[in-house]
């Protein structure tokens, strides 16, 4: 088989994929945190976590046991709590967008959270 490279040979070439980033580098401060935003049906996707201090947060719903099937986005970001809190922010703009597990106002409107 041969494999043929899209235009920027990057996650960008992937259909319906975006991806953000922001580094701070000021005093005090060498961080950044990186969001790849999936096509609007999500994709599916699993978790292997590893290492003595690992930091995740909603790893846990990926069990297939679990109700949530698909994912809108992976934040990935610079250690302790701050970098954590990063995915406040991503969380905030897919609920906006209406994207993912309806919450809220959302959540009341919609008969079904299930197929989203």
């Amino acid at each position: 088989m041969t494999w043929t490279v899209g235009p920027t040979n990057s996650l960008v070439d992937v259909a319906g994929v975006r991806v953000g980033h922001y580094t701070r580098t000021d005093d005090g401060w060498l961080t950044g945190t990186t969001v790849v935003r999936l096509p609007v049906d999500g994709a599916v996707a699993g978790v292997d976590v590893r290492g003595g201090g690992p930091g995740t947060r909603e790893t846990d719903l990926l069990d297939p046991r679990n109700l949530v099937e698909r994912v809108h986005a992976i934040c990935l970001s610079g250690g302790s709590a701050f970098g954590l809190a990063a995915a406040d922010g991503v969380m905030s703009a897919l609920l906006t967008d209406g994207v993912g597990f309806p919450m809220g106002a959302r959540a009341r409107s919609s008969p079904s959270c299930l197929g989203r």
